[in-house]
């Protein structure tokens, strides 16, 4: 049976706390890295009812967008705020994980989730706030099994530059070795020295991707103990950060653009800034609060810019220097509670016996009135 570990693991194989901004809580909330784990409920928020939904479907791990546990407590009253949330996770053994703004950030994270709702392309990093560490792959391989960790490691994402995928590099050679006591050795015996032809095979993996591409290349390698070397390279790796800029695909009025958002994030009703433009092709978004990237919004040459919780001086600001927003609500990231479910589910495959969940519930504390 999986564990919280072993869920956790392969979830930050996708969005890695060192992702995260800086001051951000993610990570474990609250539970136990060795709990089995059978289901795992995902969900925006960590309500009393999102918890009694995890009990009531059977999961063991919350794993949420919004930390619950986001500033720190010196008590806990069981009886008022987040006490009763919390007493509850506790007595029934619910262990609760936060993904914030790595998960934002992740490619194919919450901003993605939502560019990809709205059609958008060519899309690229809104604020960056880091750079993806290239790094230099140079496995040794047996000729007979060569090709087969050449495709592995370029499945799993290796060997991008540009527009190329699966690109290696190899040359012929002779590996040794001397199997030790206790050993089941691919080639040779205990004892003696085996001299193997092997193929040295190079490619690029960004940081964000080498631990995946290092299981896949030890999945796919026949040898015990495969032999393998990654080294830093200067070369700059791509961008990553908050946010989207992308193009829709074609050109529409602002008004359309409107009701194909409210219909694209599932509200009712959106707040609009007017700026100067009154049709729209690039859209720049950032889900949750992005009040303080309008400017970046600006400066990539958005017509539209979607954010949530816009204050009443950013809008003033931004109609004033001509750009256009709109603001769908905050709750519009609930996008991930499916992306998530969705993702997980693919990258779980073969690897954990687990069950994904989306909760069903709302967690919006606004209604109209």
């Amino acid at each position: 049976m999986n564990t919280v570990r072993d869920v956790i693991r392969v979830f930050e194989e996708w969005a890695p706390p060192s992702l995260a901004v800086e001051g951000d809580r993610v990570g474990l909330m609250i539970g136990d890295w060795n709990q089995p784990v059978t289901k795992v409920l995902t969900t925006l928020d960590v309500s009393e009812e999102v918890v009694d939904e995890a009990v009531k479907t059977g999961a063991e791990l919350i794993i949420a967008h919004h930390p619950l546990l986001f500033r720190s407590i010196t008590s806990l009253d069981v009886a008022n705020g987040q006490g009763p949330v919390i007493e509850k996770c506790i007595k029934h053994d619910l262990t609760v994980y936060a993904a914030h703004t790595n998960l934002d950030i992740a490619p194919g994270g919450v901003n993605d989730m939502m560019a990809e709702a709205l059609g958008l392309t060519n899309t690229e990093v809104l604020a960056a706030t880091g750079e993806d560490q290239l790094y230099k792959l140079v496995a040794f391989v047996p000729e007979s099994h060569a090709e087969e960790v050449r495709q592995a490691v370029g499945d799993a994402g290796a060997g991008y530059i540009g527009g190329y995928s699966h690109c290696t590099f190899s040359a012929s050679g002779t590996g040794t070795f001397i199997p030790g006591d206790g050993t089941d050795p691919f080639l040779g015996e205990q004892g003696k020295m085996e001299f193997a032809d092997e193929k040295r095979m190079e490619t690029i993996v960004p940081a964000s991707l080498q631990q995946t591409v290092e299981a896949a290349l030890t999945a796919a390698h026949p040898y015990e103990e495969p032999a393998y070397d990654v080294y830093p390279l200067a070369i700059p790796g791509e961008p990553y950060g908050l946010g989207r800029v992308g193009e829709l695909p074609e050109e529409m009025t602002l008004e359309a653009f409107v009701e194909q958002v409210k219909k694209s994030y599932d509200v009712p009703f959106v707040r609009v800034v007017d700026g100067k433009t009154d049709r729209v092709k690039r859209v720049a978004l950032l889900g949750g609060d992005g009040n303080k990237y309008w400017k970046q919004a600006l400066s990539k040459q958005a017509d539209v810019y979607i954010t949530g919780d816009i204050y009443f001086h950013t809008a003033q600001d931004a109609a004033m220097d001509g750009l256009t927003m709109i603001d769908p609500g905050h709750h519009v990231e609930k996008i991930m509670k499916k992306g998530v479910q969705k993702e997980m589910q693919h990258r779980s495959q073969g690897r954990l016996q687990v069950e994904w969940l989306a909760s069903a519930l709302s967690t919006e504390p606004f209604r109209l009135a």
